[in-house]
């Protein structure tokens, strides 16, 4: 994921060799590595700050999550308490004659 925003790695680093000349290794070798290794520290410094505050807003949407979850969960108890209203057929089928009175007209 943040491997493409990344130059170098850890081995990358540990087993780079310079080369000498007379007077030891070239400056503009070693800058031009260095600029490299800033770079990379500076981009992993900014992937931390994005993963801490990613971390940060999950933590925030888990806790609303399950603050929702307790209430829903109490909410359901309580329903649970209530009696249930016991219907049977023919209550059914005399609701549903009123509702087609109602709907198509008393027939005569």
């Amino acid at each position: 994921m943040y491997q493409d925003r990344i130059i170098l790695t850890a081995n990358d680093v540990l087993e780079k060799r310079f080369k000498v000349d007379a007077r030891g290794y070239r400056p503009q070798e070693v800058d031009k590595y260095l600029d490299i290794v800033i770079k990379d520290i500076k981009e992993y410094n900014y992937i931390i700050r994005e993963l801490q505050e990613e971390k940060r807003d999950l933590i925030d949407d888990n806790m609303k999550l399950k603050q929702e979850n307790r209430r829903l969960k109490a909410k359901l108890d309580t329903i649970k308490d209530y009696p249930v209203n016991e219907t049977n057929n023919a209550d059914l089928l005399r609701r549903l004659s009123n509702l087609e009175k109602i709907i198509y007209g008393a027939e005569e």
